[in-house]
């Protein structure tokens, strides 16, 4: 039996895979050793993963997760042994997760657009080039953290109409200092904001925050996926935001000249596949 985890800052999906097929699902959390400790996420699996898992023969683990830079994977690592200590334990970025479930064995650009943003080429085997995705600080272009954080910004500085904003508010019953203290005083803002890109969805139809949407997809384009090869091969997307806002990002694609290939809501099902396939 093998555990397939897809990690996003915002939530988990597990699956257990059989020579029969998948056993069963959860979804947790999001885990990101950069924002969680070692000890914060053996007691995030113990007490919401574990207890699913338990009475399976788990062999192997292969966790694919936001933040599992080469100086974190050793903490995801043990905090999973802890937990399956008769498995041999795989931890690789989301990246390459998103990679895999993309494009498989063939060479081409990986994108996420999830709470965070990343990006890659691929060449059917590991990955091959990476621009940094450098956080929702300096970075994370066209993600749900950033678009969140351009709304929450233009809103607290008189950018956007009064009608939009006053709707703002009123759905979310928030002050200025409620979103300055969830922002900046608050664990995982990251979360918070993202969280924000629900009212744009809902409000898609208004060019302002249609604008901010489309510009920041531009942005991230240009920023990005442009250091790749993106006129010999198509540029494909995964996670909720490139999803849910098909229609704008293949707009900043009209707009930047990429060729935009598949754009899926989650890997997991390509992860189970490929690992299905090469067990």
């Amino acid at each position: 039996m093998i555990l397939i985890a897809d990690s996003g800052s915002t939530k988990t999906e597990w699956v257990a895979v059989s020579n029969d097929g998948v056993a069963c699902s959860l979804k947790t959390s999001g885990i990101n050793p950069v924002y969680q400790t070692t000890d914060e996420i053996l007691a995030d699996i113990k007490e919401n993963v574990l207890p699913t898992f338990a009475s399976l023969a788990i062999t192997k683990v292969f966790f694919y997760g936001a933040g599992c830079l080469p100086e974190k994977v050793d903490g995801v690592v043990g905090a999973i042994v802890h937990c399956f200590p008769n498995a041999s334990v795989s931890v690789q970025t989301d990246l390459v997760g998103a990679a895999v479930a993309l494009c498989g064995d063939t060479p081409g650009i990986a994108c996420i657009l999830g709470t965070g943003s990343n990006s890659c080429f691929w060449d059917g085997k590991s990955i091959a080039k990476n621009v940094s995705p450098l956080g929702f600080i300096l970075g994370d272009e066209g993600s749900g953290a950033v678009l969140g954080k351009l709304l929450v910004s233009d809103i607290l500085k008189n950018q956007l109409s009064e009608a939009v904003t006053k709707k703002f508010f009123d759905e979310f019953g928030f002050t200025a200092s409620d979103i300055i203290n969830k922002v900046y005083r608050q664990p995982f803002p990251n979360r918070f904001l993202a969280s924000l890109t629900r009212f744009m969805g809902e409000n898609r139809e208004e060019v302002e925050i249609r604008n901010i949407i489309v510009a920041n997809f531009v942005l991230f384009i240009k920023r990005n996926v442009m250091q790749y090869d993106y006129q010999r091969y198509p540029v494909n997307f995964i996670g909720s935001i490139a999803f849910y806002f098909k229609d704008m990002l293949e707009e900043a694609a009209v707009v930047t000249g990429i060729t935009v290939g598949t754009i899926i809501q989650s890997p997991i099902d390509g992860l189970v596949k490929f690992h299905s396939k090469n067990r």
